[in-house]
């Protein structure tokens, strides 16, 4: 089930500014949705050369400061800022109905709708639609209802050249549609990644890197940083057009995935571990396993699990962004987590899906990342299948009906009822909600309303019903909503939340 778009005030985090997760190379998958408005060949357009390559004298005269202005009066328009409610970052209007092109770890952890702000100020809703099959940090949002708005134009394929200018907007430390200049440092041999000397800062992710003739010759995405200073020391990266027209080609078809992916993982050997063995100091040094897509290094463990399985991860530093990312055998996706734990450390949790070997990947939240680390590795239940709904202190046990009259969440008119619980922070608690007339689905808020966690069906499969475990973030109040899969569910159900600690 795709997730509800959550109407209720969401919580703030740091500005996203590095691909993150491993469906970002591969940071990170299943439902293909279709785009509402097909794009009316973005993805191919050709354009003319840098204006300071072949222009005509008198356009040749001009003064670099004329260029910067007209540079930014031409596309700063069609930039956006993306607002998730745990992240905010850029992004480029493509289609006049309101497409728009940003970085897969800036709207892969929405669980809902997000909040696209306009160079003019407006605030409209967008849609996650689709994120790059091929693992690269791209990403489609789709304005609801936008018409007649202002277009990023695209430069040709394989035009760029090192030594030509660049420009870059976006939204730094949440300042909108901020315009900085460079020239183009280096083009990476082998996928063509552009390294700038422009500033991009955290917020800038998703934004247009741009040349003289005000088109996308880039999409910004990653910074290289010191573990000092977290911004910009003079190194960006941006993902070429090309492989944007790639990205664009796989969503016009419906073949970009509703989550994140990440491939390209290099060959590993995984240090082995298990579930609630003792913590493991790791260090992150030049030398180990580097992440391609934004060359983040990293250290994998291999461990292995039970469906329906509770676990909690953490990682801690005082010296590097710590970053979690959990893939099964096959090599996708399962869970990954940046700030979770509090701080700048990670603290990943969740079911897993299937019984076999999982890989951990200790990474960090951006390249040029190094220092010593801890990990820790449990089971909420201490091993083997997630626990029964007998097990554990009850906190609701509540039986009641979706019907006629209920709430109705505004994105898709399904009906939910609502049940209090006071929590504290660390707490784990497992949600149980089940029906024989209807598909449940169950979503968990704190007390300004932000999404927890959310499930649909049972990580045992075979089921409607829903099942979820959550360390609790905060000591508070929580909600959990007992929902349907979509706005025909009516009937009634049992809620079950009971503490495991």
């Amino acid at each position: 089930m795709t997730n509800h778009a959550f109407r209720f005030p969401l919580t703030s985090r740091r500005a996203a500014t590095l691909l993150t997760a491993i469906a970002l190379l591969t940071p990170i998958a299943p439902v293909t949705p279709a785009l509402a408005n097909p794009k009316p060949g973005a993805a191919s357009k050709a354009a003319t050369p840098d204006a300071t390559e072949l222009a005509p004298p008198a356009l040749a005269q001009r003064s670099d400061e004329d260029i910067n202005v007209r540079v930014y009066e031409v596309a700063s328009p069609a930039v956006v800022s993306i607002d998730t409610g745990s992240g905010t970052g850029s992004g480029s209007i493509i289609t006049s109905d309101g497409l728009v092109l940003t970085n897969s770890h800036v709207v892969e952890r929405a669980t809902g709708a997000v909040t696209v702000t306009l160079d003019d100020g407006r605030e409209m809703t967008g849609d996650v639609v689709g994120f790059d099959p091929s693992g690269r940090d791209l990403a489609a949002v789709q304005i609801r209802n936008a018409s007649g708005l202002p277009t990023v134009e695209f430069a040709a394929s394989n035009s760029v050249r090192v030594g030509q200018r660049a420009f870059a907007i976006g939204s730094p430390f949440g300042l909108s549609n901020t315009f900085t200049t460079g020239i183009v440092s280096r083009l990476d041999p082998d996928d063509g990644t552009i390294q700038t000397d422009a500033s991009i800062n955290p917020g800038n992710s998703g934004g247009p890197l741009l040349n003289s003739n005000a088109e996308l010759v880039g999409v910004n995405t990653a910074i290289y940083t010191t573990s000092d200073s977290g911004g910009n020391i003079g190194i960006g990266f941006a993902i070429p057009v090309n492989r944007v027209e790639d990205f664009l080609a796989a969503l016009d078809t419906g073949n970009a995935p509703a989550v994140a992916v990440r491939t390209g993982l290099p060959d590993v050997a995984p240090i082995e571990t298990s579930l609630n063995a003792p913590p493991i100091d790791g260090q992150l040094i030049e030398g180990d396993n580097v992440l391609p897509s934004d060359s983040s290094l990293f250290d994998a463990y291999r461990f292995r699990g039970q469906a329906g399985q509770p676990i909690s991860i953490a990682m801690s530093s005082t010296e590097l962004d710590p970053y979690l990312i959990l893939l099964d055998e096959n090599g996708s996706s399962v869970a990954f987590d940046d700030d979770g734990g509090g701080g700048y450390n990670a603290l990943l949790q969740t079911v897993l899906p299937a019984s076999g070997n999982y890989m951990l990947l200790a990474n960090t939240y951006t390249s040029g990342q190094s220092g010593r680390y801890r990990l820790e590795l449990s089971s909420a239940s201490g091993g083997g299948a997630a626990p029964s709904p007998s097990t554990g202190r009850s906190i609701v046990s509540q039986s009641g009906a979706l019907q006629q009259g209920d709430r109705i969440l505004p994105d898709d008119d399904s009906l939910y009822d609502e049940y209090e619980f006071s929590g504290r922070a660390g707490q784990t608690v497992e949600i149980s909600i089940t029906s024989t007339e209807f598909d449940t689905y169950a979503i968990l808020v704190d007390a300004s309303g932000a999404s927890v966690e959310q499930n649909d069906d049972a990580p045992s499969g075979g089921t409607t019903n829903s099942y979820m475990v959550v360390r609790l973030p905060a000591t508070g109040r929580y909600t959990v909503l007992v929902n349907s899969y979509d706005n025909t569910g009516r009937g009634n159900y049992n809620l079950e939340v009971r503490s495991l600690d």
